[in-house]
Protein backbone atom coordinates (compact mmCIF):
# COMPACT_ATOMS: atom_id res chain seq x y z
CA UNK A 1 0.00 0.00 0.00
CA UNK A 2 1.29 3.29 -0.81
CA UNK A 3 2.08 6.14 1.48
CA UNK A 4 -1.04 8.66 1.90
CA UNK A 5 -3.56 6.00 0.54
CA UNK A 6 -6.25 3.81 1.87
CA UNK A 7 -7.36 0.42 1.24
CA UNK A 8 -9.77 -0.18 -1.01
CA UNK A 9 -13.48 0.04 0.16
CA UNK A 10 -11.96 2.17 2.81
CA UNK A 11 -13.64 6.04 3.02
CA UNK A 12 -11.29 8.99 4.08
CA UNK A 13 -13.00 10.86 6.58
CA UNK A 14 -14.19 13.70 3.80
CA UNK A 15 -15.65 11.01 1.83
CA UNK A 16 -17.69 9.74 5.00
CA UNK A 17 -18.63 13.17 5.79
CA UNK A 18 -19.78 13.85 2.19
CA UNK A 19 -21.95 10.50 2.77
CA UNK A 20 -23.28 10.95 6.22
CA UNK A 21 -24.51 14.60 4.88
CA UNK A 22 -25.80 12.91 1.37
CA UNK A 23 -27.48 10.10 3.85
CA UNK A 24 -29.35 13.23 6.07
CA UNK A 25 -30.88 14.92 2.91
CA UNK A 26 -32.71 12.13 1.66
CA UNK A 27 -33.80 11.14 4.84
CA UNK A 28 -35.13 15.13 5.43
CA UNK A 29 -36.43 14.34 1.86
CA UNK A 30 -38.11 11.34 3.30
CA UNK A 31 -39.78 12.71 6.26
CA UNK A 32 -41.41 15.27 4.10
CA UNK A 33 -42.67 12.76 1.85
CA UNK A 34 -44.14 10.86 4.64
CA UNK A 35 -46.58 13.68 5.08
CA UNK A 36 -48.02 13.89 2.01
CA UNK A 37 -51.59 12.73 2.39
CA UNK A 38 -52.05 11.60 -0.87
CA UNK A 39 -50.71 8.18 -1.30
CA UNK A 40 -49.96 8.41 -5.07
CA UNK A 41 -48.14 11.38 -4.61
CA UNK A 42 -46.68 10.09 -2.14
CA UNK A 43 -45.26 6.75 -4.02
CA UNK A 44 -44.38 8.84 -6.83
CA UNK A 45 -41.98 11.01 -5.23
CA UNK A 46 -40.62 8.30 -2.96
CA UNK A 47 -39.61 6.47 -5.86
CA UNK A 48 -38.07 9.66 -7.34
CA UNK A 49 -36.20 10.10 -4.55
CA UNK A 50 -34.75 6.52 -4.55
CA UNK A 51 -34.22 6.72 -8.21
CA UNK A 52 -32.19 10.08 -8.00
CA UNK A 53 -30.03 9.06 -5.21
CA UNK A 54 -29.28 5.96 -6.46
CA UNK A 55 -28.71 7.16 -9.92
CA UNK A 56 -26.10 10.03 -8.40
CA UNK A 57 -24.43 7.25 -5.41
CA UNK A 58 -21.70 6.94 -7.66
CA UNK A 59 -20.40 10.48 -8.04
CA UNK A 60 -16.69 11.01 -6.65
CA UNK A 61 -15.96 14.24 -8.29
CA UNK A 62 -16.42 17.12 -5.14
CA UNK A 63 -17.44 20.01 -7.19
CA UNK A 64 -20.21 17.57 -9.00
CA UNK A 65 -21.35 16.19 -5.67
CA UNK A 66 -21.60 19.57 -3.84
CA UNK A 67 -23.85 20.91 -6.73
CA UNK A 68 -25.98 18.07 -6.63
CA UNK A 69 -26.03 18.03 -2.65
CA UNK A 70 -27.07 22.13 -3.61
CA UNK A 71 -29.94 20.83 -5.71
CA UNK A 72 -30.87 18.26 -3.64
CA UNK A 73 -31.26 21.20 -0.83
CA UNK A 74 -33.03 23.29 -2.85
CA UNK A 75 -35.72 20.73 -3.90
CA UNK A 76 -36.23 19.68 -0.24
CA UNK A 77 -37.47 23.14 0.23
CA UNK A 78 -39.52 23.12 -2.48
CA UNK A 79 -41.47 19.99 -1.09
CA UNK A 80 -41.46 21.82 2.11
CA UNK A 81 -43.40 24.59 0.28
CA UNK A 82 -45.30 22.08 -1.42
CA UNK A 83 -46.54 20.38 1.62
CA UNK A 84 -47.18 23.58 3.58
CA UNK A 85 -49.78 24.73 0.43
CA UNK A 86 -51.54 20.94 1.58
CA UNK A 87 -51.94 21.85 4.69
Amino acid sequence: MAAGRLPAGVLSFKQFMHRQKVLSLYRKILRVIYQIPNEGDKQYLKNWAREEFKRNKNATNEDVVRMMFTHGNLQLKELEKMLQLTK
